[in-house]
């Protein structure tokens, strides 16, 4: 992110704080629990913005190899995800095209994928390279019959998928500005350490919900991230359907006291962005938590959250020191790989504060609201004028699908 920018949201955090006063969009909405409830409109919400619509999937560090693979399932397409020998990253439908069992499971690496019910073989490229007795089998053009492709792209460390083979990547018209901006934030030098799934009893736009206002930070959050963050602030900037959405930390006070050339988001402030429809990216200092968050087609009361954590080899590096450290002093042998391992590990123990803190406080409120909103008798809520986000994130959601905007809210 450019640096006069950074400082444009740091002041404005400041100026917040000075004021005593969170942003104010100077307008507030009611929104109808049946958001949060309605069968058919569930069911359109998953042609559209999941069977229809790209998907962010993962970030370079996922496939860090010639030979690396993941796959994923989530949005009703189940997807293989490999980097070829040539270092291009490939999609396809993870269903062998003898009988459509799956050729791979997880992640990992592999140079061939074999499909565990006849051992039908595929390239990283998706070419059907072997069949085992063809000669009994029959004939087959093996250059007719690999892998579906899907369209994917990989853009400033982002692996972006279309869950259907005609579909279009756009990556400018979807994400407009954020496109440069992204580009300058390092993403394709991060590292995989792992993930978190989160299976709540709440609508996937109440989880998508937790991350749209900074009110109930002092108030939900005070044992845990309110001893980080200040609440009730933020520098937010809707862009297209997406937008950028930073508060401050409670170290943006050493600032106040260096010129501001020196001045940095990272450390001082929480980055995030909303890509449309259903990611959260919280970009740190030197890490990154990628936030998936998706429907359960069969019930709109049900979501899943897959939580994934990346970091810069110099924050491995670092923990990685300090464990070699630690374990020489007790007197233990020091290997180097057993010291990245370690590394890692100590890293994924940090990112449990962080998915401990959406799973046991912000999703318990959201399986309250979703039993209010299923119970009938609590007909909308209120986003009130400190929360833009919400009324972006809902007003968009809703425009995509043909329905009017949210209603105002007249005193």
């Amino acid at each position: 992110m450019k640096h006069d920018l950074q400082v444009s949201i740091l002041k404005e955090l400041m100026r917040q704080l000075d004021d005593g006063k969170n942003v104010d969009a100077g307008i507030q909405f009611r929104n109808p629990t049946s958001a949060y409830t309605c069968k058919d409109l569930a069911a359109r919400e998953w042609d559209s913005f999941f069977q229809n619509h790209p998907q962010l999937i993962g970030l370079t560090g996922d496939l860090p190899k010639p030979g690396s693979y993941f796959t994923i399932d989530d949005f009703g397409t189940p997807v293989l995800a490999t980097r070829d020998r040539d270092g291009e990253f490939h999609a396809f439908l993870n269903a062998c095209r003898h009988r459509g069992a799956r050729v791979a499971e997880g992640r990992g690496d592999a140079k061939r994928f074999h499909c565990p019910f006849h051992a039908w073989t595929y390239s990283a490229r998706g070419d059907l390279v072997a069949i085992p007795q063809e000669d009994q089998f029959g004939p087959i053009d093996k250059s007719c019959h690999g892998l579906i492709e899907l369209p994917a792209e990989e853009s400033n460390g982002l692996l972006w998928v279309h869950p259907q083979p005609d579909g279009r990547l756009d990556l400018k018209t979807q994400l407009g500005p954020l496109l440069d901006e992204m580009s300058t934030l390092g993403f394709q030098d991060l590292v995989y350490v792992g993930e978190s799934v989160i299976r709540k009893d709440l609508n996937w736009k109440l989880a998508n919900d937790t991350f749209g206002e900074t009110y109930h930070f002092q108030k939900l959050h005070k044992n845990t991230l309110g001893q980080i963050f200040y609440g009730d602030n933020l520098a937010y900037e809707e862009i297209g359907r997406n937008h950028r959405f930073v508060f401050a930390a409670k170290a943006i006070d050493l600032l106040r006291e260096l010129p501001e050339d020196e001045w940095t988001l990272r450390g001082h402030a929480n980055l995030l962005y909303y890509l449309f429809p259903n990611i959260q990216f919280n970009v740190g200092r030197g890490s990154v938590a990628l936030i998936k968050i998706y429907p359960d087609p069969d019930s709109p009361g049900r979501s899943l959250t897959r939580v994934g954590h990346y970091f810069s080899e110099e924050d491995i590096a670092a923990a990685a020191s300090a464990n070699a450290e630690e374990m020489t002093v007790t007197g233990e042998n020091v290997y180097d790989g057993e010291v990245r391992e370690n590394a890692i590990l100590s890293l994924e123990a940090i990112t449990e504060v962080f998915d401990s803190t959406i799973e046991q406080e912000d999703y318990v409120m959201g399986e309250h609201q979703q039993m209010a909103a299923e119970n009938g008798l609590l007909d909308h809520v209120l986003f009130g004028r400190n929360e833009p986000a919400l009324h972006h994130y809902h007003n968009t959601f809703r425009e995509a699908l043909g329905m009017p905007p949210l209603e105002k809210l007249v005193a």
